[in-house]
Formats: structure tokens, C-alpha cells, sequence
């Protein structure tokens, strides 16, 4: 009789815990149904915080606008004070940076460069994303013979070197801030139309679309609430690419002598007045604006595959 009780308890207990297992997968799969499911942007942002790489290029993007606002008047130096007694100094407790052939702070200077750069790449961004997007909007969803001429006029700029065509501009219209911003965008929207007409051509044919051509919906709300929200994300992934192309340009024409002019810095105008210095062993005001330039790119590009990964619809789970 014992040895029957104690398997009737055994087998009792056993039946209770399969019960409990049971009824806490049923809970579970029960919460899994009530819970909100995440939207494409909370999923995007969800898969970019996966990638390491991208947000750590991100993370180095947000110090760089940081210091590049406020890195001028955290330096105790002025930007433009000139100590000739100072001149050439390594990088030090006092000029973290060093100095320059004038004795004006490098740090600062830097800090200065990298606001000129950044304010550059991203009005040069934001104007390839106003024409690009306008431009191959209108030619994707038109079709026909109105997509075929704008996208052999798209073809003729695209066929034109970029960087000839602005150094031609600078050249005609003389150095200087508004000059590289007008020669960059240019031809630079060309790269977003092309994109965007192609998204375009793609999602005008699906159905939420041609219900809103039936209620005799206008194109431009058409383009607006139904086409361009779908295209965002390899737009924004084309904005990332744009940034540090511009600033490139940027310090390539102001490497020549092409761009910003003196008393303003840019990284380029820094690396070229270091590079005619390095031989007599002045290796910091060389480094420092080519290390930036050179991590701003980096940084841009990693975030920039990073979004791409995190915005394509195909590897959403």
C-alpha cells in the first residue's frame, strides 16, 4: 500500500508540473499575440543597435557635432589669436593640438575646421535630397516619354566627372563657401534621382496606390503620403553616402587652394598648410585634420551600411 501511495504522489506531482509547463507556454504565446508588434522604424532601430560598428560610428558622429559646436570654446585659446613666439609648438598640456607657423591653436582650429566640413556636407545633402527626390519622383511615377528625356538629361550630368565639374565652378566662380556648396550640388543630386525614381517605379504599381489614382487622388499627395514615405529608407541610406562624399570634395578643393579661404579653416586648408611643414618635423598639423577627415569617412560609411542592413523590408523578423 506504501509503495502504491508513493506512486500515486509521484505520478500526482508529475501531472501537476506537466500542467504548470503547459499553462506557462499558453501565457506566454498569449502575451506574444496581445503584445504590440513593432513598426518598421522600432524594428530598424531595434537591428542598427545589433550592429556594433554602425553605432559606434554613429556614437563618434554625435561627439564629432559636439565638439565641432562647442570644441572652439572649450579650448582656452582663440581661434584666431596669433602667438608668434609660439609657433610650430608639439602638442602639449597647454596647446593640446599644438600650434601652427602663426602660433594660433590647432585644437581649436580643428574644432573650427570640422564645423566648415560637417556645415558643408550637410547642406550639400540636404540640397541633393530636395532636387533628387523632386526630380525622380516626378520621372518615376509620370513614366513614358516625360521619365525617358528627364532621365537622358540625368544620364549627361552623370557622364560628366564630378570632381572636374567642381573644380571647373570653383575656378570660374572664385573660392569661397557658397561657391563649393553650388558646385557640389550640381551634379550631386543626380546619385538620389536615380534611386528614388527607381523605389518609385517599383511601389506605384501596388494596390494602395491604384485605389488612391480610382478616388481620383492629386499626384503630388499621391508622391507625398503614399510614394515617398515607402522609399525612405534607401533615401536615408543615400543621405549617409552623400555626407561624406560632400566633405570630401570639400577638403580635396580646399587642398588645392580652391576652397575655404583664409582667416576661416577647413580640414583640407589645415592639411595642406601641414603638409609643407611635415618634412621639418611637424607632424601634428598634418595628422590631426587627416585623421578626422579620415574617421568622419569611415564612420559615415559603417553607419551608412549599417541603416542599409537595418532599413532593408527582406531581413525584417
Amino acid at each position: 500500500m506504501e509503495l502504491r501511495k508513493r506512486d500515486h504522489r509521484y505520478t500526482a506531482s508529475e501531472i501537476s508540473d506537466e500542467w504548470f509547463v503547459q499553462k506557462t507556454k499558453n501565457e506566454n504565446e498569449a502575451e506574444a499575440v496581445v503584445r504590440p508588434s513593432l513598426s518598421y522604424w522600432q524594428d530598424a532601430w531595434r537591428r542598427l543597435l545589433k550592429n556594433r560598428l554602425a553605432m559606434a560610428g554613429l556614437i563618434f558622429l554625435i561627439l564629432l557635432i559636439f565638439m565641432a559646436i562647442f570644441g572652439p570654446l572649450i579650448s582656452p585659446h582663440s581661434v584666431e589669436e596669433q602667438r608668434l613666439a609660439n609657433q610650430n609648438m608639439p602638442p602639449s598640456s597647454e596647446h593640446w593640438f599644438g600650434t601652427d607657423e602663426l602660433g594660433r591653436d590647432v585644437f581649436s582650429r580643428t574644432w573650427l575646421g570640422a564645423r566648415i566640413s560637417l556645415f558643408v556636407g550637410a547642406v550639400a545633402a540636404l540640397i541633393d535630397f530636395i532636387i533628387g527626390v523632386i526630380y525622380g519622383g516626378v520621372a518615376g511615377y509620370k513614366g513614358g516619354k516625360t521619365d525617358h528625356l528627364m532621365m537622358r538629361f540625368v544620364e549627361i550630368l552623370y557622364g560628366l566627372p564630378y570632381l572636374l565639374v567642381v573644380i571647373l565652378i570653383s575656378v570660374v566662380m572664385g573660392p569661397g563657401l557658397f561657391t563649393i556648396i553650388f558646385a557640389l550640388s550640381v551634379t550631386g543630386w543626380v546619385g538620389m534621382a536615380r534611386i528614388v525614381r527607381g523605389q518609385v517605379l517599383q511601389i506605384k504599381n501596388y494596390e494602395f496606390v491604384l485605389a488612391s489614382k480610382t478616388f481620383g487622388t492629386k499626384t503630388s499627395r499621391i508622391i507625398k503620403k503614399n510614394l515617398l514615405p515607402n522609399t525612405m529608407g534607401p533615401i536615408i541610406v543615400q543621405m549617409t553616402l552623400t555626407v561624406p562624399s560632400a566633405i570630401f570634395a570639400e577638403a580635396f578643393l580646399s587642398f588645392l587652394g580652391l576652397g575655404i579661404q583664409p582667416p576661416f579653416a577647413s580640414w583640407g586648408s589645415m592639411a595642406n598648410d601641414g603638409l609643407s611643414t611635415i618634412l621639418s618635423g611637424h607632424w601634428w598639423r598634418l595628422f590631426f585634420p587627416a585623421f578626422f577627415i579620415s574617421l568622419t569617412m569611415f564612420s559615415f560609411n559603417v553607419l551608412g551600411d549599417g541603416l542599409q542592413d537595418a532599413l532593408d523590408p527582406r531581413l525584417r523578423r
